[in-house]
């Protein structure tokens, strides 16, 4: 008897049968006779972009074998890979091409493969210049520079990224965007279609993994979706895009479409891709979005880009002297300069915020900090952040010394101080893993919050640490007290390091004992606590009152 595939199974199938369809449907329909192949191969050698699949290769290769992406596919290390400072060489080698996730590496993966093939074509493998012999020199050499020179440039394009974002960045998004903006200035609206295809591409990739989605509505944790967009280093990856095929195009002169093309290309593109999300991180888990103010800027930046694309050669102004140099200069370089500006000015602040140390001294938290190989965790709330800027920079109400609460990890060494979860995903969860490691090697933390909450209080909780044959109680929570008064008496809960205990007091005095186990009754203070399935209820004769429970995860 022939088995009936699953329906996961059928579904792949189903979308994998329509898409082979679809380009059946268009190659009868167009009948293209080898148009298409000719077109490629008069720009790609065998008509293949070699760079955009060495690029992809690379940073795939960097997950896999570097972040150990190869047998923690799910899970790679992080911590080490990020743009700390200037200071932790490492971090902004590998920050561009690192990931923070497999989600993270597919996306930008995927945003590659769309857009670096239009950027790769606009530049092509063999040179445009009339009378140019290809074979006679590197530069010229096509196999030369489909796989060296482009990813040769993928790969300064990245470093460059990493070193004027305001770290601790991570993720090839800043690179991604270069393909955008270098592409931009050739085919404005191909690259906005190319973003199309790329959402097109995510959405088969999630159809074909996951082909049947299950959920239901229920609590969640999570910051802003705007403030997890590193908006700062994609602006920096777009505007040195747009400033190379400036370059490019008036070097060898090629044709650039209209100014109205570009200004609506870039626009497009800049509110597809969320450009005008410009926002400030507060500390304590607060977010400021500049909707408004991040709107005019993508704007008025698709008018800058505009101008200085379609601009002509011409002088600035009629030269009438020999001493005005500076009317003579093209009309395109005047773009061209306000372009480069606007980068320094966006990149520039990150220089005194990448000049930053870990501050030297003991971790915040209750008890010692959890050792491994160079790195210290630890739990703290209400703590300034450990980065220590050469500069503290102020504005619009807003400063860069910010507190925060969560699981601290440091390592002077690496230069690393950061806040890896925070008190309020912590509290969500109940426990988490942070990973910290280095090129080959990664080992685990483990973070676990337990507590009881006063009903109609806070909570009473404490943060433990544990990592090999250390155990630490990283923080203990000041007490929380329950609203219900039972028989003239207050009701609190304390954590203390090794347990939790109930307090009972009245105006002169008190009496304290540790929460009995499941189904167990204690006396203390005149009262009886009883825990039935983690709730605690205090009794005095004929008076039963919930007065606590066991804190619920997610």
């Amino acid at each position: 008897m022939i088995a009936v595939p699953d329906a996961a199974t059928l579904s792949r199938l189903a979308v994998a049968l329509a898409v082979l369809a679809a380009a059946v449907a268009v190659v009868v329909l167009d009948r293209p006779r080898g148009r298409w192949g000719a077109q490629l191969r008069s720009r790609f050698v065998l008509g293949v972009p070699w760079g955009t699949l060495v690029s992809v290769g690379g940073v795939l290769a960097v997950y896999l074998f570097v972040q150990g992406g190869w047998h923690h596919w799910n899970a790679p290390v992080t911590i080490p890979f990020r743009a700390w400072s200037y200071f932790s060489p490492l971090g902004m080698v590998t920050a561009a091409f690192a990931h923070s996730g497999s989600g993270h590496l597919v996306g930008n993966l995927v945003g590659t493969l769309a857009l670096a093939p239009l950027a790769e074509y606009a530049w092509g493998h063999f040179p445009r210049e009339r009378g140019t012999q290809t074979f006679t020199s590197p530069l010229t050499n096509p196999y030369v520079r489909g796989f060296v020179a482009f990813p040769a440039a993928v790969l300064a394009v990245g470093l460059f990224t990493a070193v004027v974002a305001i770290g601790p960045v991570i993720g090839f998004s800043g690179v991604v965007f270069a393909f955008a903006g270098f592409a931009l200035v050739r085919y404005p609206i191909a690259t906005v279609i190319a973003i199309a295809v790329s959402d097109a591409l995510r959405t088969l990739y999630g159809a074909l993994r996951q082909p049947i989605v299950s959920a239901s509505a229920g609590p969640s944790y999570s910051s802003p979706w705007w403030a997890d967009i590193a908006i700062q280093g994609h602006a920096i990856g777009l505007l040195a895009g747009v400033l190379l095929g400036v370059w490019l195009a008036r070097v060898r002169g090629d044709d650039r479409p209209s100014a109205v093309r570009v200004a609506v290309g870039v626009t497009l593109f800049g509110i597809a891709q969320s450009l005008w999300a410009v926002y400030w991180y507060r500390g304590s888990e607060t977010y400021v979005l500049f909707r408004a103010g991040g709107l005019a800027l993508v704007v008025a930046l698709a008018v800058l880009v505009a101008s200085t694309v379609a601009a002509s050669d011409r002088p600035l102004m009629p030269v009438d002297d020999a001493v005005a140099s500076l009317r003579s200069v093209p009309r395109w370089r005047v773009g061209a300069t306000v372009l480069l500006l606007c980068t320094a000015a966006i990149g520039g602040p990150a220089v005194p915020v990448n000049l930053m140390t870990a501050a030297e001294g003991d971790l915040p938290g209750d008890g010692r900090p959890i050792s491994v190989q160079g790195y210290e965790v630890t739990y703290a709330e209400n703590v300034e952040n450990g980065m220590v800027s050469v500069i503290d920079v102020e504005a619009f109400g807003e400063t860069t010394s910010v507190n925060t609460s969560g699981v601290i990890v440091r390592n002077r060494d690496r230069g690393i101080w950061m806040t890896a979860v925070s008190k309020g995903r912590l509290a969500f969860t109940g426990s988490t893993t942070v990973r910290v490691g280095g090129v080959g090697w990664r080992e685990s933390v483990r973070v676990q919050r337990q507590g009881w909450s006063a009903v109609g209080g806070g909570t009473a909780y404490r943060v433990r640490l544990s990592y090999g044959d250390q155990r630490v109680t990283a923080y203990t929570s000041p007490p929380a007290r329950a609203d219900p008064v039972v028989a003239g008496r207050n009701i609190s809960l304390e954590a203390t390091s090794d347990a939790f205990r109930v307090n009972v007091s009245t105006t002169n005095r008190s009496a304290t004992v540790s929460v009995p186990e499941r189904n167990q009754t204690v006396s203390v203070g005149g009262l009886e606590i009883t825990n039935v399935e983690g709730s605690l209820y205090a009794i005095d004769g004929g008076t039963r009152v919930r007065v606590a429970t066991t804190e619920r995860y997610d």
